[in-house]
């Protein structure tokens, strides 16, 4: 198969970064995307299924070209999308390749053209798409199952958060200018609790310029080598989530791997490839690496086994890959298998994360009311 010259793709990507703008940044669960999204504008996971398994059926049912792009324009007329693949189909009638079309639209991600430019060199056009869209697919279920199962505690911690701040910065004040009329000594968890009432209220709006500014901080430099590594070495070791984090890594990693081996693309290329996607510090530095080992001579597995990111498990499972010659099947298995420990890790903190967000929650609040009323107990004891 003709060899892709990646280095000449660089210059290009380089070239649109300059003229595209800033690139799209995560949210809470944005290292589930970052992998595969270059630039603003690009086309949702979604949209993108749909795209691929759409048009993946019509190539595999002998449709050509201008006829498959004639049908999936029929649902996108008037839309941002609709104007996409009207230009895309404009240009492949004007002579370009698919991936030529695709690529300049900028709206897909390297990952893409490569694979699709693949496909029209093999033949297997319609399978590779198909890949695609199950790839996607496969994406966004696993990224619906982790978010559906840690939305009720981000709920829940999010509302125990606003109720507190609620009460220090609006209840608690109320309390304190009924207890300085009445003059005297007050208990000291009520001094204490009227103490962090006051210093939140001076405090609120530089506090919030503060967070403000490290967070356009980190967004700044988010695409900075240090700040890829360093943020990386903080999530890895984050309680509970760095593992779940390391895992999901790992099983887009292995994903992406399967999806460029089944299409015949060689290992050196595969490697550089995901390279280039990925924004995790430990897979990109230890691909590069890993490059450099096989161009040595030494196989993925021995390569990989060298960094202690990818489990002894991981790197067996990628030798038996090897030894037999079906790397293809053995990163599906290690991608499926990562998933379903990733799910079921999420569903399980997420039933332990729950009871302890809303004792805590009883417990603050409850602090601060007996906290105010102490002193009223005791006035009127007095009388």
């Amino acid at each position: 198969m003709p060899q892709i010259d990646i280095s000449k793709y660089k210059k290009n990507k380089k070239t649109q970064a300059s003229s595209s703008g800033d690139q799209k940044d995560f949210d809470l669960m944005g290292f589930l995307n970052r992998d595969i999204s270059f630039g603003n504008g690009q086309l949702s996971d979604k949209k993108k299924e749909e795209f691929y398994l759409e048009f993946s059926t019509l190539l595999l049912s002998g449709v050509d070209l201008k006829t498959a792009f004639d049908l999936l324009l029929l649902d996108h007329k008037n839309n941002k999308d609709g104007k996409t693949f009207h230009a895309i189909k404009e240009a492949v009638l004007k002579g370009e390749s698919l991936s030529e079309a695709i690529q300049n639209s900028g709206r897909f991600s390297s990952y893409e053209y490569f694979s699709i430019r693949i496909g029209e060199e093999t033949g297997k056009l319609g399978e590779v798409m198909k890949e695609l869209g199950s790839f996607y697919k496969s994406k966004i279920s696993q990224r619906r199952k982790i978010v559906s199962a840690l939305t009720y505690p981000a709920i829940v911690m999010t509302t125990s958060l606003g109720a507190v701040f609620f009460m220090l910065k609006f209840v608690v004040p109320m309390f304190a200018d009924v207890f300085t009329r009445f003059g005297g000594e007050l208990p000291a968890i009520t001094a204490l609790i009227l103490n962090i009432s006051l210093f939140l209220d001076r405090t609120f709006w530089w506090g919030f310029l503060i967070v403000l500014g490290v967070f356009l901080f980190f967004y700044v430099n988010r695409k900075k080598l240090w700040y890829r590594k360093w943020s990386s070495i903080i999530q890895l070791r984050l309680p509970l989530f760095g593992d779940i984090i390391r895992k999901i890594h790992l099983a887009r990693f292995a994903n992406t791997m399967r999806l460029l081996v089944s299409t015949n693309t060689p290992l050196l290329q595969s490697i550089q490839l995901v390279q280039q996607m990925t924004d995790f510090y430990p897979i990109a530095q230890s691909l590069q690496e890993t490059e450099q080992y096989i161009l040595q001579g030494e196989s993925l597995h021995a390569s990989l086994a060298k960094f202690p990111f990818y489990p002894a498990k991981t790197v067996q499972l990628i030798r038996v890959g090897e030894e037999v010659n079906r790397l293809d099947f053995f990163f599906e298995k290690i991608s499926s298998q990562l998933t379903e420990e990733v799910e079921y890790k999420t569903s399980t903190l997420s039933s332990l994360l729950e009871p302890f967000i809303i004792i805590f929650l009883g417990l603050v609040v409850g602090l601060i009311l007996i906290a105010m009323y102490l002193p009223m107990f005791q006035m009127s004891n007095s009388f």
